[in-house]
């Protein structure tokens, strides 16, 4: 399933049906699963969750945040423009039903042998570039030489292809440095193909077009959409492409249902918000409890042009762990003593209290929501066997009772918080001189919070607030969007909020999320700088899970470690999405179950327009 404003979650560990040689057909396959059988059989028509009669026509109106200034979507510098997966495709795509089923896009067929140390794809013979173009393996072949050249964050995701190589008509083969790695081909699936022959190519001046270089030259690509026009930083406007060569295949049967798609750029959230209200654009999902409780009360709700629903459907299959970030790359925080200590500074109950209206929960865990999540006590089973393994780089602490974060919301408890963060403090060689935490050379203990977005301000000044009470010195910085993005690809920060969302089958993702081999790779997700030999070691037990049992306790077993080094200060989330809409459009009766499906697979409804009112064609 494409999705328009999120890239999809990266795909991992794969219970996949056994393959041979490309010679034999019996041995090419449909569908790569991650437990068991695909759902959709061979000659499928169509997910269960579309609408096939779905009308074609108007516009779909979405938010977002910050700005653009490339449309190569490759480049990791600069801000590439939402949406690109509109014009672009991978060789597979996934359904929304299932956990992680990925199915031929670009690609009609794969095979791998029993060890995984390999995929070949076969090219679907229909697919076709904008221009009209066959899409070919020497594009195939390009675009992975180009990422992993260009990126370092492609690269180093792709670290274990060893060679790619054309062999054949339409098959083009990817070479493992490592067996039994049951991702990896998935992982080849989700490459980004695009036009070497455009590409290579001039633009109407006559310029030599560059791959490695940032362009606002209309792309060109193999999707359902066109970008047809754009003001540089501030609006896009995709169209729908009549002459798209996979609206019949069966995983894009009912989607792609409107004529235009247009993106609206906003600085501020606040104001996204108040253009949301006065129907400058379709959808709003909310972020903020206190607006969710009290912000709705406007005439557009109350006479039901704008809906108000919840969906439990796209955290049906997902973790999540939101939090404060110390970077440990920063001397300050890299005894684990000290990470620990802004976790006592950080009263949720009294947030959740006074700023959330009861409507968030504390996160306990880095796959918090799913089965994933370390279970309460100490390790048993096969956990504790995993653990055992690595007993000597690990904390000891991790074979005691799980991790629990301070419970505050009373003055007392909060006081009995700060005096723990201080005697963790004074352990870690801080004490107080007068009014202020100092080191052994006497410098004050203080770091900067790095932020974007004025939403979190209220609770960022609350952990300072507490902290100061102990004498740091904590503050706040609120940057624009483009400065915050290159600040945290450097790794440039003290302490940034952020998250980390994670499928339910975890698998190379957790390398460059915590692994060593991505601690100093610009661009990482691996924001905490978190360099640790038993991390690593656990990281690879998931990746190389033989079996769904051995992964989940393995997904356990790092959770556990991940919390007992206090890599993050845990916040605080829902288990369901607050949306706000226009009523303008309709979608299938039964909505996917791991996705709300919006836009993908919903419609104009001309009907419901003509009620509401407006004009968003």
């Amino acid at each position: 399933m494409k999705t328009f404003a999120f890239t999809a979650a990266l795909l991992t560990t794969l219970s996949l049906p056994n393959a041979a040689t490309a010679q034999d057909d019996a041995d090419w396959v449909h569908a790569m699963a991650l437990n068991g059988t695909p759902k959709y059989a061979a000659g499928f028509e169509m997910f269960d969750y579309v609408n096939p009669d779905a009308p074609k026509g108007g516009t779909v109106r979405l938010p977002a945040l910050g700005g653009f200034d490339t449309f190569n979507p490759i480049l990791p510098q600069g801000e590439p423009a939402t949406g690109m997966g509109l014009v672009y495709e991978t060789l597979t795509t996934r359904s929304a039903d299932e956990n992680s089923v990925s199915y031929g896009l670009l690609a009609e067929a794969f095979h791998y042998p029993d060890d995984f140390s390999s995929v070949t794809f076969r090219l679907n013979p229909d697919a076709r570039w904008q221009d009209g173009e066959p899409v070919t393996v020497q594009d195939v072949l390009w675009s992975f030489e180009q990422v992993i050249e260009i990126s370092p964050t492609y690269s180093e995701y792709y670290a274990s292809v060893e060679d790619a190589e054309i062999t054949g008509e339409r098959e083009i083969s990817f070479y493992f440095s490592e067996t039994g790695n049951r991702e990896l081909p998935a992982i080849m699936g989700e490459l980004l193909v695009l036009p070497k022959h455009w590409w290579e190519g001039t633009n109407a001046r006559g310029e030599q077009r560059d791959i490695g270089a940032s362009t606002l030259e209309l792309p060109m690509g193999s999707g359902p959409y066109t970008l047809t026009s754009f003001d540089a930083g501030r609006t896009l406007e995709f169209t729908r492409d009549p002459d798209y060569w996979g609206i019949d295949e069966p995983v894009n049967v009912g989607t792609a249902n409107f004529d235009e798609y247009r993106v609206e750029y906003f600085r501020d959230t606040t104001v996204m918000f108040e253009a949301f209200k006065a129907d400058e654009f379709d959808w709003w999902t909310e972020n903020i409890a206190r607006r969710w409780a009290t912000g709705y009360d406007i005439a557009a709700v109350a006479d039901e042009r704008i809906v108000l629903e919840t969906f439990e459907n796209g955290y049906n299959a997902s973790g999540v762990m939101w939090g404060f970030v110390p970077n440990q790359r920063r001397e300050k925080f890299q005894d684990p003593r000290v990470r620990e200590a802004l976790n006592y500074a950080f009263d949720f109950e009294e947030l959740n209290r006074t700023l959330f209206y009861e409507q968030y929960q504390r996160i306990d865990s880095y796959f918090f929501g799913t089965e994933l999540a370390a279970p309460e006590g100490p390790p048993t089973g096969l956990e504790l066997e995993i653990l055992e393994e690595v007993r000597d780089l690990v904390p000891a602490s991790v074979f005691d009772d799980r991790f629990a974060n301070p419970t505050g919301g009373s003055e007392d408890a909060l006081r009995d918080n700060l005096r723990e963060a201080l005697r963790l403090f004074n352990e870690a060689g801080y004490t107080l001189d007068g009014t202020r935490l100092v080191d052994a050379n006497g410098d004050q203990f203080g770091f900067e919070i790095l932020s974007y977005d004025n939403t979190i301000e209220p609770v960022a000044l609350h952990l300072a607030q507490n902290l100061n009470a102990i004498g740091a010195n904590v503050t706040l910085r609120v940057v624009d969007t483009p400065q915050y993005t290159n600040l945290v690809r450097s790794f440039d920060y003290d302490v940034i909020y952020t998250r980390w969302a994670q499928s339910l089958s975890p698998g190379n993702e957790q390398r460059y999320y915590w692994g060593t081999s991505s601690a100093n790779e610009q661009g990482s997700r691996n924001y905490a700088g978190i360099s640790d030999p038993g991390v690593d070691a656990l990281i690879e037990k998931i990746v190389l899970a033989p079996d769904r049992e051995t992964l989940v306790a393995a997904t356990h077993a790092l959770d556990r470690v991940l919390l007992e080094l206090s890599n993050v200060v845990p916040s605080y989330t829902i288990t369901y999405a607050r949306t706000a809409r226009w009523d303008r459009f309709s979608h299938p009766e039964i909505l996917p179950e791991f996705s709300v499906g919006f836009p993908d697979v919903w419609w104009w409804d001309e009907e419901k327009a003509a009620v509401t009112g407006g004009n968003s064609q």
